[in-house]
């Protein structure tokens, strides 16, 4: 299917390695030109590099989003490269802290200023750009852990993207009248190398493989490239009736509230 996507600019963010990546090179498959952002510079060097193979051009913005001047200046050096944007892919996420006894303050802040805080902060930057260009398409990458309680030290990273899966619709409906829409995925537990899931396959293979066994209806964790071509397809013309919508690819994971072997 060919999904329209040739000559966009996208910009996605957390795009080093993992869903990030695999998101980047799928767009570039689909003749994208995309910007990657992450804050490692060496790392971010080299997956570029792998996205450029692809024959599209590249942009590779070390920046980290947490800090709003960073966050503009990626803006403005996507919009200079590569000519403007028409693509967000607010990818980038992590958990600080843990339980509540442990936590402090600044933690949950911390985490919510990553998975929320700059996403918003990012979608505002691009929004007037993707006006000028005649709309465009925002997704955040949110987790099963958004509506899926867990106790392994995730009270605040599943409160935060629970927050991102219910931002959706108002952002939407704000924006829908400028021809951008919004919508959510959320992955279930992913597997790459490199990942949390890949060290605790290495390190404590027993226990991982009767996770899976138990919490998995297809035998598996996901892979990243599963996850973007669901991003892709809503960065697309193609899926132009869904908006405000939060997409699950989690192959069905059932894992039990409160008892992750980790």
């Amino acid at each position: 299917m060919d999904l329209g996507l040739k000559g966009k600019v996208a910009l996605v963010t957390g795009a080093s390695r993992g869903i990030g990546l695999a998101t980047a090179m799928s767009l570039a498959k689909e003749g994208c030109d995309v910007a990657l952002c992450a804050r490692g510079e060496e790392v971010l060097k080299a997956s570029a590099e792998k996205v450029r193979a692809l024959g599209v051009r590249v942009a590779a913005i070390p920046a980290d989003v947490l800090k709003s001047d960073e966050a503009s200046r990626l803006v403005e050096e996507t919009v200079s490269q590569l000519g403007g944007i028409d693509i967000l892919v607010n990818n980038a996420g992590k958990n600080q802290g843990k339980g509540l006894k442990e936590a402090a303050e600044e933690d949950w802040e911390w985490t919510f200023h990553y998975n929320v805080f700059q996403g918003v902060r990012l979608t505002r930057l691009v929004a007037p750009h993707m006006q000028k260009r005649g709309g465009g398409s925002v997704v955040f990458i949110s987790s099963v852990s958004g509506w899926i309680p867990q106790l392994a030290g995730t009270w605040q990273y599943g409160a935060s993207k629970a927050a991102q899966i219910f931002m959706a619709e108002p952002m939407a409906l704000e924006l829908v009248h400028d021809h951008i829409r919004v919508n959510v995925v959320s992955p279930g537990s992913i597997l790459f190398e490199g990942g949390g899931w890949d060290g605790r396959r290495i390190h404590d293979s027993e226990k991982f493989k009767a996770y899976e066994q138990n919490g998995f209806p297809m035998g598996r964790l996901g892979t990243p490239e599963e996850v973007a071509d669901v991003v892709v397809f809503l960065a697309s013309d193609r899926s132009r009736w869904i908006n405000g919508a939060n997409i699950r690819v989690d192959g069905l994971e059932q894992p039990v509230p409160y008892a992750r072997p980790w």
